[in-house]
């Protein structure tokens, strides 16, 4: 089996916590090599971790003219654009973590410039390959809940924060930390087409000046209404996603999933009346009637990594089986584009004051 030497840049929560904890478990695959980050004693730890093999600097850069099948870019994310853009140009191939850019015109950029380079870029969108997500879109493509009216999708909580990733300079706030998942899925479901974007953004109890309240409204010509919430000031969390169809109905976390659904030919037989009456009586009754519901359900007991860890490590399959056997990408650069689209519309029309 081909082995792929890596580079990451960036030790900090994902750098560190998602990719470097995933490929110290996958060696027979991947190689950490180099590993790129302005602070010492996190390029130390990274020796004692990686191994004594390792290239350390705090200079991405130094790793021009090094042998690496991939680079994967985690650095602060209003640097991954430009450091993506080097990094391509230098003929490195590129897995950039999220937000993806800035700017939907960054995005493409950075796809023609991997298109002239001939070069990978990739984008890590892993919960695209969350167990709870491909079930929830295994039910919807069977169509068992018939046209789907309107999908609620919520990632929120109740937390402050005080870190890099509340600041407006550095692309943060919660639709540019956490929004890029929900949003992936949102589209994925959405389907074809750019849809219109109806948002509402507020800063509650965040130290920076960047958004922790977001609610995005995706919709467009015989389509679902998506509804993404991406909020700090939820304390009461009833579902990850929550589905209205004109056959059934779906609610779940990302542990446990709920449908129903009835079958056209076993419902009464009604027709339309302007008003009647409860049967036997003259007093007026409301339209009731019994529909024989079909209930399912399904959970992720069977996840060995869990919901994070498995996500990761399909996104790897799907990353090592392009890079060394030709597959197709799964996730494109073009698909996160359209989601780049959503994002920044949403903060145009919430506009907010610079703060730092």
């Amino acid at each position: 089996m081909k082995q792929l030497k890596v580079a990451i840049i960036g030790q900090g929560r994902s750098g560190y916590s998602i990719h470097g904890t995933y490929l110290i478990d996958d060696t027979e695959r991947f190689k950490v090599v180099a590993v790129i980050d302005f602070i010492e004693k996190r390029r130390l730890l990274a020796k004692e971790r990686y191994g004594n093999h390792v290239v350390t600097s705090d200079n991405y850069k130094d790793l021009f003219g090094m042998d690496i099948d991939l680079v994967i870019n985690a650095s602060y994310s209003h640097m991954h654009y430009s450091v993506t853009k080097d990094l391509l140009m230098h003929g490195f191939n590129v897995l950039t973590e999220k937000p993806f850019c800035g700017t939907a015109d960054e995005v493409q950029n950075l796809i023609d410039t991997a298109r002239k380079k001939k070069r990978m870029l990739a984008v890590f969108q892993n919960s695209r390959f969350t167990a709870y997500f491909m079930k929830v879109m295994e039910i919807l493509e069977s169509k068992v809940l018939g046209d789907i009216i309107q999908v609620s999708i919520d990632f929120s909580g109740y937390a402050r924060r005080w870190d890099w990733q509340t600041l407006q300079s550095h692309n943060a706030g919660n639709l540019f930390n956490t929004g890029p998942h929900p949003l992936d899925q949102a589209l994925q479901i959405y389907g074809e087409g750019m849809p219109k974007v109806k948002a509402f953004m507020r800063r509650v109890n965040t130290f920076g000046d960047a958004e922790d309240y977001a609610k995005v409204i995706l919709y467009g010509e015989n389509k679902p209404i998506i509804d993404v919430e991406v909020t700090s000031c939820q304390g009461y969390k009833p579902y990850v996603y929550n589905i209205q169809g004109s056959k059934g109905a779906l609610t779940g976390t990302m542990t446990k999933i709920n449908w129903k659904y009835f079958k056209t030919e076993e419902l009464p037989k009604q027709k339309l009346l302007l008003s009647f009456d409860k049967e036997g009586t003259d007093i007026p009754a409301y339209c009731a009637e019994d529909i024989k519901w079909y209930e399912e359900e399904w959970t992720s007991e069977g996840e060995k990594y869990g919901t994070f860890g498995a996500s990761t490590r399909r996104y790897y399959d799907m990353l090592y089986d392009h890079m060394v056997h030709g597959d197709q990408l799964t996730v494109t650069a073009e698909q996160v584009k359209k989601q780049i689209a959503v994002i920044e519309e949403a903060h145009r029309q919430n506009p907010l004051s610079k703060k730092f």
